[in-house]
């Protein structure tokens, strides 16, 4: 018993001292100028991600996703993929500085969005829906924009898992993007009650998920939580597609697409698996337009446990 207890102490006190580290690393890059900071963190991801356990399976994630595509051409895309990584964290620290969208602007800010009409709609004109998005770009803008255009959104985030960051960056969110439903097992039920509510959520479809629907994604099987379709056929609810997309000089277009048609059976009920496969081939159309934007590094496809070093 002594021996757990001392064991556990030692983890705590690990986890905390490598919060410790990343509060000191995004107080310091607080003080800096957002785009150096920026710039900078994506020579940091870019230097350290190869060197990485998780480059094998960023490499061998494209391989499999780009087998039309040569060695050179995987490897840029890895790289861009880490900077992407490492420009988010800086990212984090500015946000409230780099949402600066303003439709009565005359010249253009950091941040343009398309579907403005979309938003304006669901907010004048109350009731459930869903909107998901992917691990692309800057996916935190697009609460931030929900939020700055008036929309009562309930966004479903898994937390980090220390639970020392995991708290500092559930207060962060908490004030710049509204309700926010950790992702857990009784989730799913925080989630139905908002849209029983006439509210409107926003989930992350393209993590890892063991026990999901059998689909396809980029023409290799891959398991798809089947929360969104289930919600889905429960409030028969619109669900539409959003996106974040990096653009050159620190710049973002977030946008809105129109509701997404629902695939169902004969019988008029939601076909779950085949909305669950709707939403991994909008995904993909996204990744393949911008792939250096994506999080090569998730283990997608569960693969991670086959790679050898």
């Amino acid at each position: 018993m002594l021996i757990t207890r001392l064991v556990l102490a030692a983890d705590h006190f690990r986890q905390w001292l490598i919060a410790q580290f990343v509060f000191l690393l995004l107080t310091i890059l607080k003080m800096f100028p957002a785009d150096g900071a920026i710039r900078f963190m994506d020579r940091v991801a870019r230097f350290i991600g190869p060197k990485t356990g998780r480059h094998k399976l960023t490499l061998t994630n494209l391989r499999n996703a780009f087998p039309e595509k040569s060695e050179a051409e995987i490897e840029a895309i890895a790289m861009e993929s880490w900077g992407n990584m490492g420009r988010m964290a800086a990212e984090y620290v500015f946000l409230d500085r780099l949402f600066d969208f303003d439709p009565e602007a005359t010249t253009p800010g950091r941040v343009e969005v398309s579907g403005v009409p979309l938003f304006l709609e669901l907010r004048d004109n109350p009731r459930p829906f869903i909107v998901f998005t992917a691990h692309s770009g800057n996916f935190e803008m697009l609460p931030v924009a929900g939020s700055a255009f008036g929309l009562e959104v309930t966004v479903l985030f898994r937390p980090p898992n220390n639970p020392y960051v995991a708290e500092k960056v559930f207060e962060f969110r908490k004030q710049r993007m509204g309700n926010l439903v950790p992702s857990h097992a009784g989730s799913s039920f925080a989630l139905a009650r908002q849209l029983e509510r006439g509210n409107g959520v926003g989930v992350l479809v393209d993590q890892k998920f063991r026990k999901g629907l059998k689909t396809k994604f980029f023409g290799q099987d891959v398991q798809t939580n089947p929360l969104l379709a289930k919600l889905v056929r429960q409030f028969n609810c619109e669900v539409y597609p959003a996106r974040c997309i990096r653009l050159p000089g620190n710049r973002f277009r977030l946008e809105l697409e129109p509701a997404i048609d629902i695939p169902r059976k004969a019988d008029g009920a939601v076909d779950v698996n085949a909305t669950a496969q709707v939403l991994n081939d909008k995904v993909e159309s996204w990744v393949r337009e911008y792939p250096g934007q994506w999080l090569w590094y998730h283990d997608r496809w569960h693969i991670k446990r086959h790679l050898k070093d």
